[in-house]
């Protein structure tokens, strides 16, 4: 099986925190919103109907386990998950947790407001953050 490779856009918008059984975990580098992205590490997928019904299954598990930490850890009005694909074509799973507070609610997050980057601190604050809530997991590897 071929390397896996991320696709450049995503490359130049997340930051990489590591990897579950099936996916890569992402954050996204807007700190508007607390976000997470899966990306499944088949190359050439951009549709979760062309994963194989067990990688379908251990994505639902993957997604479901961002969304339950994102729920204890956020407590969120809502979590947004999302796999658009319209500009980057290499099937990933967007996990945005959501408050009335936030700048966009309850509209969408995609172009409302240009993304807001994190400071060096704030990035390295956050990731480390999501790093041990996501050390939870078991079988999650840190990137």
């Amino acid at each position: 099986m071929a390397e896996f490779v991320l696709h450049p856009q995503l490359q130049a918008d997340t930051l990489v925190l590591g990897d579950l059984p099936l996916s890569r975990v992402l954050l996204a580098r807007d700190s508007r919103y607390p976000w997470l992205i899966l990306v499944p590490k088949r190359n050439g997928i951009r549709e979760i109907h062309w994963l194989t019904a067990a990688e379908q299954g251990q994505l639902i598990k993957e997604s479901s386990a961002i969304g339950g930490l994102m729920e204890q850890y956020l407590t969120p009005d809502k979590i947004n998950v999302a796999a658009l694909g319209n500009v980057v074509p290499q099937l990933h799973l967007h996990h945005v947790a959501r408050f009335r507070s936030d700048a966009a609610w309850p509209g969408p997050v995609w172009g409302q407001h240009p993304a807001l980057p994190y400071t060096d601190a704030e990035l390295a604050q956050t990731a480390g953050r999501w790093q041990s809530w996501l050390a939870a997991l078991a079988d999650f590897r840190l990137g």
